[in-house]
């Protein structure tokens, strides 16, 4: 079978990580994936923000817990050790569309690399504040911004969970 596919075939959301970083070069490898993933127009409208800091990442765990409604203590990072932020620029129009593929290819290379991760929402809640806007301003990103969502990247802690049975249904040929 073809690399990409059984990549992508294989690859599942893991919510058990280790907390050992992930060596720099394989963050990068999972970034430069996200950098080169399809944008409409060729516009690379989406950014992406790697937070490693431990006092950061228990920031952005809590804010993130705050907004999803969850009992405080709950780390919706599921104690990854990084977590790569997408954002897209927002006065383009197809943001939402490139930032998700981004995040696509970011966990499709985490996986290849033999990481685990899973996709975070409620990053449009978080860079709509003005609390995140300054943080933003302060890691030298300027402009406005939709926060995309949050990519958790870690080495898995226990078994990749099994693929749910595929549903019926789903491919319509018209020939």
């Amino acid at each position: 079978m073809n690399a990409i596919i059984k990549a992508i075939e294989e690859r599942r959301s893991i919510r058990k990580f280790k907390r050992d970083m992930p060596k720099k070069e394989d963050l990068n490898q999972i970034i430069e994936a996200g950098l080169y993933a399809a944008s409409a127009r060729g516009q690379q409208s989406a950014i992406i923000v790697a937070v490693t800091n431990r006092e950061l990442l228990k920031r952005l765990s809590a804010d993130n817990c705050k907004i999803g409604g969850w009992q405080e203590g709950f780390d919706p990072f599921y104690g990854a050790p990084a977590v790569l932020i997408v954002l897209a620029d927002k006065n383009w129009a197809n943001r939402v569309y490139d930032g998700s593929l981004v995040m696509g290819n970011m966990m499709l290379a985490a996986h290849s690399l033999g990481l685990g991760s899973i996709w975070i929402h409620r990053a449009r809640e978080e860079f709509e504040t003005e609390e995140y806007k300054k943080l933003l301003s302060s890691w030298g990103v300027e402009g406005e911004w939709e926060g995309i969502g949050h990519c958790a990247v870690g080495y898995i802690d226990g078994e990749i969970p099994q693929p749910a049975p595929r549903k019926d249904k789903r491919v319509f040929y018209v020939e």
